[in-house]
C-alpha cells in the first residue's frame, strides 16, 4: 500500500494568521516528502477560509518548489468551473516546473453554494456532465491542436501551451455514484474515493463498484484505487478528546455546505448545531472513532491492512480537520515513524 497526503489551507478562525496556515502546510508536506510518500493532494474550493484553494495548480506549484520527490497532486479541480485551454496550459505548467511530477484529478463539485458563485444556473448534480466532457479534451490539447464543438465549450483549433514533460499524465477521477466509476474505468483514469464519516461498508460498497465497472469493460483495468480517511493519531487521552472535538466541529461546519443550513461570514461556514444531527453516524464520536482513521499507531494499521485487504491501493491521509497544528504534527510523526514501516 502507498501512501498520499491531503492536506488544505486551514483556517478555522480569524484569529489564526493566515502566514501561519501557510507554513504549516507546508511544513506538513515537506514532511510527507522527505518519509516517501507518493502524492501530496491539493483541492480547489471558493470563498471558504477552511479550504483556502482557489487555483489547485498555484498551490501544488509552490510545493514543488519545496519538495524533491513527491508528486503533486490536483485532487480535484472542478471541470464545470474551467475552460479546457485554461486548465489544460495550468496543469502542463505544474508539470513542467515540477520536474514531471504531475497527477491530475478532475471531479463534478461538492457544494452548490460554490457553483451559485462561480458558475450561477448549474447545478451541483450536472457537474458530472462537464467533466465528462473536459477529461478527454484536455488530453487532446496536449496533444496538438484541437477545434472543439461541445456543448458547453465551443472554440476554433487551439492546443496546450506548454505541454507537459510527461508522455501520460496520471488522470484521476473523484468517484462515488456507479456512472462515475464506469467513466473513471472507460477513460483508464485512476479512482480516488472519499467515503465521508460512513462505515467500512462504504469502502466496500466503492470497491464492489469499480470491480463492477472493471467487469463490464473487459476486465482490463491497470488503474490505481485510492481512498481518503479524516487521519490523526494520538497516543493519550487527553488528545485522543481534543482530536474528537475539532473533528466534530469540523463536521458542523460541512453539514452547514452539505445540507445548505447556515450562514456563511467572511468565508467562515456557521456550525450547524450537533443535536440537529445526533443519531447521524457522522457526528457519534465512538462511530467517528471507528470509521475514521484515527486511533494509536497500533489501531491505525489494523484499519489499514483491513483497506489493503479489501484491494484498496493506495491510502489518501486526509490531515485537515480542524486539529490544531502542533498535534497535526505529532500525528505525521507518528504516522511516518510507527505505521509506515509496517507497509514498507
Amino acid at each position: 500500500m502507498k501512501f498520499h497526503l491531503a492536506i488544505n489551507l486551514e483556517r478555522m478562525s480569524e484569529d489564526t494568521p493566515i502566514t501561519t496556515v501557510r507554513d504549516h502546510t507546508l511544513e506538513m508536506v515537506k514532511m510527507a516528502d522527505q518519509a516517501g510518500f507518493e502524492v501530496a493532494w491539493a483541492a480547489e474550493h471558493h470563498a471558504l477560509e477552511m479550504t483556502i484553494a482557489p487555483n489547485p495548480f498555484q498551490i501544488m506549484t509552490w510545493w514543488a518548489d519545496h519538495t524533491e520527490n513527491i508528486r503533486l497532486g490536483c485532487g480535484v479541480a472542478n471541470a464545470t468551473y474551467w475552460h479546457p485551454i485554461n486548465l489544460a496550459g495550468e496543469a502542463a505548467m505544474v508539470d513542467l516546473l515540477s520536474g514531471g511530477r504531475l497527477e491530475l484529478g478532475l471531479g463534478s463539485g461538492a457544494y452548490q453554494r460554490e457553483f451559485d458563485r462561480m458558475k450561477p444556473g448549474v447545478i451541483q448534480k450536472d457537474g458530472h456532465k462537464y467533466l465528462q466532457e473536459m477529461l478527454p479534451l484536455v488530453r487532446e490539447l496536449w496533444k496538438g491542436d484541437v477545434t472543439h464543438n461541445g456543448a458547453h465549450w465551443q472554440f476554433p483549433a487551439a492546443t496546450s501551451c506548454p505541454k507537459p514533460l510527461q508522455d501520460t499524465v496520471p488522470m484521476w477521477v473523484a468517484a462515488r455514484s456507479p456512472g462515475t466509476f464506469d467513466y473513471a474505468v472507460a477513460n483508464d483514469c485512476n479512482v480516488m474515493c472519499w467515503p465521508f464519516t460512513l462505515p467500512m461498508a462504504e469502502a466496500e460498497k466503492y470497491k464492489q463498484q469499480l470491480d463492477e465497472s472493471i467487469a463490464a469493460a473487459g476486465g482490463s483495468w491497470s488503474g490505481t484505487f485510492a481512498l481518503m480517511r479524516h487521519t490523526a493519531l494520538y497516543d493519550n487521552d487527553a488528545d485522543r478528546q481534543v482530536t474528537l472535538d475539532a473533528v466534530r466541529r469540523v463536521l458542523g461546519r460541512f453539514g452547514n455546505l452539505m445540507m445548505q443550513k447556515g450562514e456563511v461570514v467572511n468565508g467562515f461556514p456557521e456550525e450547524v448545531p450537533l443535536s440537529a444531527l445526533e443519531g447521524n453516524v457522522r457526528v457519534d464520536p465512538d462511530m467517528l472513532e471507528e470509521n475514521l482513521m484515527l486511533g494509536t499507531p497500533e489501531q491505525v494499521i489494523a484499519k489499514l491492512k483491513a483497506y489493503e485487504a479489501l484491494g484498496v491501493d493506495s491510502f489518501i491521509y486526509y490531515a485537515s480537520m480542524g486539529l490544531d497544528m502542533d498535534r497535526q504534527k505529532r500525528s505525521m510523526d507518528l504516522f511516518i515513524n510507527h505505521v509506515m514501516p509496517e507497509f514498507a
